[in-house]
This record gives structure tokens, C-alpha cells and sequence, in this order.
């Protein structure tokens, strides 16, 4: 189930616009310490910019909105880029737009769309990603039944081979449209397989009878948790 998006990681973009200069930062956050802590840090790092406008969106539902427009005119900056963050789902992130003002004025709509789009340009390059929760179901297998999961793991619910996403599903990102049953997490190698076997919560039940189908029963369930995973 997916609860909501966010960043994949730490990332800034750059662009100029009539002479002034704006840079982008964003970053993923879990709380409202840690994107203080991160405007603060690009303040000082940039403490002879014209203006260091932060934005943050908080919150699985989005509960904290909050920016300021640092000097600019009011709900020119800050605002208008948490609207856009809103807007695209998008939470637990923090941006921060640096500008290095060239001498010519923007107006309202310009500075708008000037502190948006490179807010956009930031978030482009931190890349997006869905958080979404995810029952992880370990299993110890007899080396016998490897390759017959690995296939399962290679087609979506209706049976259809997707071997080109195979890579893709063994390191937990599940490609969107594909249908899958479940991805493999983790494999170790010991006696036996154990292999981590990844689903959405309420698919558990079919994998474990898939798995009892597959082994006749000999494979043995060693654990199952609920994780939140980033895909």
C-alpha cells in the first residue's frame, strides 16, 4: 500500500534568470528538527545570497506546511513552492531556493515561477520515489526450488514472463504496472536458500500458498514483518 511520495535523496539544481541567480537544494526529511537542521546549514552556506527561501512539507498526510518568503515580497517564494510540493503528493521533504539577485526585478508572477521551477529542477534531480509498506516473508528453501522462485519472481500475477525486470525486483523496486506477486528482497546462501520475499500486505496469504505449492509444503516460514520501503 502505498502511503505516500517523497525524494529519493539529497540533491540541488541551478538555473539563471535575468541575471539572478537561483539554486535549488532538497532533500528528504522525516521530521521537523532534521529540515531545520538542513536550512540552516544551506543559511550558512550561502550567508551573502540575496535571499535563503525554505519550504518543508511534513507528515504522511501532509500535516506540516510550512515556508517563509525570507525577504521576498509576501507569497511570492515559500508559499508557492509548497503549494507545487502539495500539489504532486509529495512529503517529508525539505527545499531550500538560494537567489543571488542581478539587478532586475522579476514581479509577482515572476518570482513565482522563478522560485517554482527551480524548486522543480531540484526535485527532478533528487529524483522522485513511492513509500509504500510491504510484508517481508523469509523463507528457508532447498536449493532444488531456486530457480523455479527466481522464475515466479520473473512474472507478473497473470503468469507473464517479465525477465527484463527481474534485476530491477531483486533489489526491491517493483516496476510500476507489472502486476507482480512478490519481488525477492534478500537471498543467502547457506544449507539451505533463504530468500526474502517481498509483498504488499494484503497479497501475504497467496504468496504463502504459493510458496507451499512450490516447495510441497517443506518450505519453512522463518519470519514476517511489515516494512516501509522506498520504491
Amino acid at each position: 500500500m502505498k502511503l505516500y511520495s517523497t525524494v529519493r535523496g539529497a540533491a540541488s539544481a541551478e538555473q539563471i534568470i535575468e541575471k539572478s541567480r537561483f539554486i535549488a537544494y532538497v532533500a528528504p526529511v522525516s521530521d521537523r528538527e532534521e529540515a531545520e537542521a538542513f536550512i540552516t546549514s544551506i543559511r550558512k552556506k550561502h550567508k551573502d545570497a540575496t535571499h535563503n527561501v525554505p519550504a518543508m512539507v511534513l507528515g504522511d498526510k501532509m500535516q506540516t506546511q510550512w515556508a517563509s518568503d525570507d525577504g521576498e515580497p509576501q507569497g511570492t517564494s515559500g508559499a508557492p513552492i509548497v503549494q507545487m510540493l502539495v500539489a504532486q503528493g509529495i512529503t517529508n521533504v525539505v527545499v531550500v531556493v538560494t537567489r543571488y539577485f542581478g539587478g532586475i526585478k522579476l514581479g509577482t508572477g515572476g518570482l513565482v515561477r522563478a522560485y517554482t521551477s527551480s524548486a522543480k529542477l531540484g526535485l527532478a534531480a533528487a529524483g522522485l520515489c513511492d513509500v509504500c509498506e510491504r510484508n517481508v516473508l523469509t523463507y528457508a528453501l532447498d536449493y532444488t526450488y531456486l530457480a523455479k522462485l527466481q522464475n515466479l519472481a520473473a512474472q507478473d500475477a497473470g503468469g507473464k514472463n517479465t525477465a527484463a525486470d527481474a534485476g530491477a525486483r531483486s533489489s526491491g523496486d517493483e516496476p510500476a504496472g507489472s502486476g507482480a506477486l512478490f519481488t525477492i528482497e534478500n537471498l543467502t546462501y547457506t544449507d539451505v536458500v533463504q530468500a526474502a520475499l517481498s509483498c504488499v500486505p494484503e497479497r501475504a496469504d497467496e504468496v504463502k500458498n504459493l510458496i507451499a505449492n512450490l516447495t510441497g509444503g517443506q518450505g519453512r516460514l522463518l519470519g514476517e514483518e511489515l516494512r516501509v520501503v522506498r520504491v
